[in-house]
């Protein structure tokens, strides 16, 4: 297994998202085109808890849904094949949350390829993140490179 870390700028070279919307800040192993660990810090500075909630601020589902895409993302992105294309979001499914994740936590997601159509290049990916050591949520997500 090729192990690898990467930081925010190296993500940054990889995968086209930017903040607010960059959720990966750093890669602490990457085996390209195979599997994927990466962390987010839930900065309680964000501005999405101003809304959700203001006196009880939780981090959206959405935004869990998109770390797993990115960690996806970057873990596909790091191939020959795929490197300097867009990600697209074409499905997620099965995903449950587990539990909640708030402002100050430290994210874990790790990705697996499930199945790839090559002549399409369509990607699924099983997911899990984790608060700590407790699963918030798994899921799997579908992407298309273009």
């Amino acid at each position: 297994m090729k192990t690898s870390v990467l930081n925010k700028d190296d993500i940054k070279k990889i995968i086209p998202h930017r903040d607010p919307m960059l959720l990966i800040d750093s890669v602490a192993e990457l085996e390209p085109g195979k599997r994927i660990t990466a962390k987010f810090y839930v900065d309680p500075a964000r501005d999405i808890f101003t809304g959700h909630f203001p006196d009880n601020p939780v981090l959206p589902g959405i935004y869990i849904v998109e770390m797993m895409a990115q960690a996806a993302d970057i873990m596909m992105l790091s191939t020959a094949k795929y490197r300097g294309k867009t990600p697209y979001f074409l499905g997620i499914d099965k995903v449950r949350f587990k539990s909640k994740i708030l402002p100050g936590a430290q994210i874990t997601i790790h990705a697996v390829i499930q199945s790839e159509v090559e002549a399409k290049d369509i990607i699924t990916c099983e997911a899990e993140v984790y608060n700590g050591a407790e699963q918030a949520c798994t899921g799997i997500v579908t992407l298309a490179m273009r």
